[in-house]
């Protein structure tokens, strides 16, 4: 044994529980085996009659006694926790009391009384093997009934009443879950299938009511609380209609995490999500190829700026997966970076990590950091991104987006780095605000340094991502959590959605086909009102739109659009081997005339010029900073009405 080895300390409840089970199977031995053969015809007169079988089965008993505790010792009928017994501790204590019944069967011929012909009658055998199992099943399974139901009358007053969405395995697992848990204050009601073999069937004595159309009529009928949706296989497509009815019922919806935790075993009442409005896109995941992603950043030293944002950490999390020779974060802020180095860390303990401090903005920095480590990949996510901050601070915009691009870029160039891919944004398409157009600036600096370096310049432009910071669901749901309002800008704003890890997928493997020059532009689907968003967010959390929340519209903030274009004008559009990557044509431009723009642009940032949007104004020719809704030229007003006509006829 290993000296090293903590005892386990001695526990008086478990020592007195377990002495309180041997004695009880003590007493349930002897009855037993003396019932087995009174069972036989039940007549008091015939117990004389019978004596030599009383009489083998008593001299045999302690023997018998010893022999059936050890094997219900082996097979743990004494350590399992009864109270959340299972499948498994069924097929133990069957297993024991088998055992011990052939045991004592076979003992039970040594000890035959001299002259008898047998030494019980043959029903015994069954009889007692019957009665063993019947009454230690009692005594195990009984506490878990008692308890059950004493959990069930407590909370009887405050418990939230629950429908469950799918009658497979899921549903039972949750269900037994919830049943024997002393914290839950779940009572579950019902069960939807749309299987019409399972209507009227019981799970776990839940009965199943009926198909999806029952959803609204039951959950008014059972005045349910909760919806749980235990369809783990379930599309996006099928939870997206199913969410679509649960969310005129007023309940809080959750749902199982996904089909792994079924298979591993994880599936509980704790391991339950909230329902987000990703399940309400309504389309599947998008699907990359990894094969060409793994074969382009494994075993290459590749260096992500920002890698403590929202994007810039999936961009590290998914490289980290495809096995670098080393990745190296850099990021001005320090709490970030910490977090996602810690994560790194623990997750890929094998992985080559350096993690450093550093500003975009500062020449020498960046340089020294490029000159060391020699990235052959570079990720340049590193930007500021709020557009209201960046409206009321430009000259910020400016030293960071733009020139903390050119210096990232100028360093890359200078080191050797084989492929540079830049972060863009919809929002610089027609900019309307100094963040769009600053992005648009770098991604005419990349293109530019393109022709130039040996380097291959990219650009890759994509819309907003669910959760990232400055995202607008972050924000919705602290409103909700304070009891409201939530705000929206306009009724008839518009954007496309993407979630961060497919947004970075397509990142990465757009960085796997460039040649050097593109602007890559990710097809974002379709555009969501926000509007839309944010009533199913709402009733997603189990709340009426106007009533318990209500929603508030404070105008355009400066800067914003009502909706976002992913091309412009003059910008072709290409395929490639993925359809949801595409290629922007790109624009050409003086550039004797470009770069001396920039240089007056750095000076005037430098000086914190009041007129520094107009300096942006005269690089970026389709920037408009006053541009709203209502002065757009008409040909803008006229794309952005069948837009939204397209939403309002899908709604």
């Amino acid at each position: 044994m290993d000296k090293d080895k903590k005892k386990e300390p001695f526990n008086l409840q478990k020592f007195y529980r377990r002495t309180a089970l041997i004695i009880y199977d003590v007493l349930i031995i002897v009855f037993v085996s003396y019932l087995a053969i009174f069972a036989r015809d039940f007549d008091i007169t015939e117990l004389s009659k019978h004596a030599h079988f009383y009489k083998t089965v008593t001299t045999f008993l302690p023997i018998n006694i010893i022999i059936t505790l050890v094997v219900f010792s082996v097979l743990k009928l004494y350590d399992s926790l009864w109270a959340y017994a299972g499948e498994r501790e069924l097929q133990n204590l069957v297993m024991a009391c088998t055992i011990s019944s052939i045991i004592d069967g076979i003992g039970l011929q040594f000890f035959k009384a001299p002259g008898a012909e047998k030494a019980v009658p043959d029903s015994y055998y069954l009889i007692y093997l019957f009665l063993l199992v019947a009454f230690i099943f009692g005594s195990r399974f009984s506490y878990r009934f008692f308890r059950s139901f004493k959990h069930r009358s407590e909370n009887k007053s405050n418990s939230k009443a629950v429908m469950i969405i799918g009658a497979g395995e899921a549903a039972n697992i949750i269900i037994k879950d919830i049943q024997i848990s002393n914290y839950s204050t779940m009572s579950i009601k019902c069960i939807i299938d749309d299987n019409p073999e399972k209507w009227g069937k019981y799970i776990q004595g839940i009965r199943v009511v009926g198909g999806r159309d029952r959803i609204c009529e039951c959950a008014d009928l059972y005045d349910i609380d909760e919806i749980i949706v235990a369809i783990p296989s379930v599309s996006r497509q099928e939870m997206k209609k199913i969410l679509d009815i649960c969310k005129n019922t007023n309940c809080k919806l959750r749902a199982l995490p996904g089909m792994y935790q079924l298979v591993s075993g994880e599936v509980n009442v704790s391991r339950l999500r909230d329902v987000e409005v990703e399940d309400l896109l309504g389309r599947e995941p998008i699907a990359v190829d990894l094969d060409s992603i793994a074969g382009y950043v494994s075993d290459k030293t590749v260096l992500v700026t920002g890698g403590g944002g929202s994007i810039g950490s999936e961009l590290c999390r998914q490289i980290a997966g495809h096995k670098p020779k080393r990745l190296i974060i850099v990021d001005i802020y320090e709490n970030n970076a910490y977090d996602i180095q810690q994560e790194l860390k623990t997750k890929y303990p094998e992985l080559d990590l350096v993690v450093l401090i550093a500003s975009v903005r500062n020449t020498l920095r960046i340089n020294n950091i490029f000159r060391e480590y020699r990235p052959e990949i570079v990720y340049h996510a590193a930007a500021h991104k709020h557009v209201p901050l960046m409206e009321d601070s430009p000259t910020e915009a400016i030293k960071n987006n733009v020139f903390g691009t050119w210096k990232t870029a100028m360093a890359a160039a200078m080191n050797g780095t084989a492929k540079f891919v830049m972060i863009s944004t919809d929002k610089a398409v027609n900019p309307t605000n100094v963040m769009g157009a600053s992005k648009r600036i770098c991604e005419m600096i990349v293109q530019t340094f393109n022709k130039h370096y040996d380097t291959e310049f990219v650009a890759v432009r994509f819309g907003n991502v669910l959760g990232s910071n400055g995202s607008v669901i972050p924000l919705f749901k602290k409103q909700i959590a304070a009891g409201g309002p939530v705000t929206v800008t306009d009724p008839n704003i518009i954007r496309y959605f993407m979630t961060i890890s497919e947004a970075v997928s397509l990142v990465l493997q757009a960085g796997a086909f460039a040649k050097g020059g593109e602007i890559f532009v990710l097809d974002m689907g379709e555009p969501v009102k926000i509007l839309d968003l944010a009533e199913n967010l709402i009733k997603l959390s189990g709340y009426t739109v106007g009533e318990d929340i209500r929603i508030e519209f404070t105008g355009l903030r400066p800067g914003e659009k009502l909706y976002e274009e992913m091309l412009m004008d003059e910008e072709g559009l290409q395929d490639t081997a993925n359809r949801m990557i595409h290629i922007g044509k790109p624009i050409e431009l003086d550039e004797t005339k470009f770069f001396a723009e920039l240089e007056r642009l750095n000076v005037a940032a430098k000086e914190e010029s009041p007129d520094i949007k107009n300096l942006v104004r005269e690089i970026v020719t389709t920037y408009h900073p006053a541009d709203n809704i209502a002065d757009r030229s008409d040909e803008h007003k006229e794309a952005l009405r069948k837009v939204a006509e397209k939403i309002n006829m899908e709604d």
